[in-house]
């Protein structure tokens, strides 16, 4: 498996591709973790408003240190830029944002994706506590259910699987998933590949996934 997951993107890389996926005009809400760097990504000539949960709206990439605006951060708590146009909400109208329905896609990260488009991402195996947060609100009012993670556990299990074994935080939302070895749509049964990193083959990615993948 350390074979495997040696190859294919990075965390930016991640973010990248999945990035090219986003329409013009869209209204992007994204996630704390891998997601947040989607808006460090060149997106050309493209309209996209970034969307915070916590009333950060039409931001840019993360700023590096000594440019930086300590009172202004993304969901994750980075400080980020401001792109014209932007503005800076209550925390209860951006939540109206996203309950109104306005919102065409949010990219969230996961500990599993299932082959359904179930996804789990607020609470580990064994563990107490836990909170859902905002993940609710977002997974039942986008448009679009985008999710961004490592392809397997830091102990070599994978996170794609025929079906969720943690709690599921929404069923059959997730529509693309964007791992450090490609590029996957849940599809039912398995996972159909609509890309694969570069270094990473076929037999090596199906390898690494809990269910099973369908060629292009």
């Amino acid at each position: 498996m350390s074979a495997t997951t040696s190859k294919g993107w990075d965390r930016q890389q991640m973010a990248d591709r999945l990035a090219r996926e986003f329409q013009d005009g869209w209204i992007v809400n994204l996630g704390v973790g891998i997601p947040t760097l989607c808006s460090n990504t060149d997106i050309g000539d493209r309209d996209i408003t970034y969307h915070a949960e916590n009333g950060v709206i039409g931001y840019g990439p993360v700023l590096p240190p000594g440019q930086e605006d300590l009172h202004l951060v993304n969901a994750g708590g980075q400080n980020v830029s401001l792109n014209p146009g932007a503005a800076i909400v209550h925390h209860a109208d951006s939540f109206g944002i996203i309950r109104s329905g306005r919102i065409d896609v949010t990219v969230m990260g996961a500990y599993e994706v299932a082959a359904n488009g179930d996804f789990a991402n607020w609470k580990i195996g064994g563990a107490k506590g836990g909170g859902i947060g905002g993940a609710m609100d977002l997974a039942a009012c986008a448009k679009r259910v985008f999710i961004i993670l490592e392809h397997t556990t830091r102990k070599g299990e994978p996170r794609l699987l025929r079906a969720c074994t943690l709690p599921v935080t929404a069923r059959g939302v997730v529509t693309l998933v964007a791992t450090n070895l490609g590029l996957f749509a849940p599809w039912g049964e398995g996972f159909a590949v609509r890309e694969l990193a570069p270094g990473v083959s076929f037999e090596a990615a199906q390898q690494a996934t809990g269910a099973p993948l369908l060629p292009a």
